[in-house]
């Protein structure tokens, strides 16, 4: 059974930095496809990263040069690490990942989510 916890969410200022993390127990993740993704109150889910077995990622126009994504597979982890945030970065950050996939599309695993939330 594929277990995601994600962590490292909570309360940043304008301009801050978070660093989110998501590892996996019962799998070899280095095998899977995993992505980030984010939902506010209101809004659809959308995608802010995603990171291929061979370290290929991927970054909408929103987050581009402000998110980083890296995974570490000693650790089973994937990192999400988020620069120069803004107000409208605000959601609550659900990893998620599908086994051997190439795209961060239908992801089959999630995990429960982390609140982010940028204010002054």
């Amino acid at each position: 059974q594929v277990q995601l916890v994600e962590s490292g969410g909570g309360l940043v200022q304008p301009g801050g930095s978070l660093r989110l993390a998501c590892r996996a127990s019962g799998v070899t993740f280095s095998t899977y496809y995993v992505s980030w993704y984010r939902q506010a109150p209101g809004k659809e889910r959308e995608l802010v990263a995603g990171i291929s077995s061979a370290g290929s990622t991927i970054f909408p126009d929103s987050v581009k040069g402000r998110f980083f994504i890296s995974r570490d597979n000693d650790k089973n982890t994937v990192y999400l690490q988020m620069n120069s945030l803004k107000p409208e970065d605000t959601a609550i950050y659900y990893c998620a990942s599908r086994w051997n996939a190439y795209t961060p599309d239908d992801p089959r695993y999630w995990g429960q989510g982390t609140q982010v939330t940028v204010s002054s």
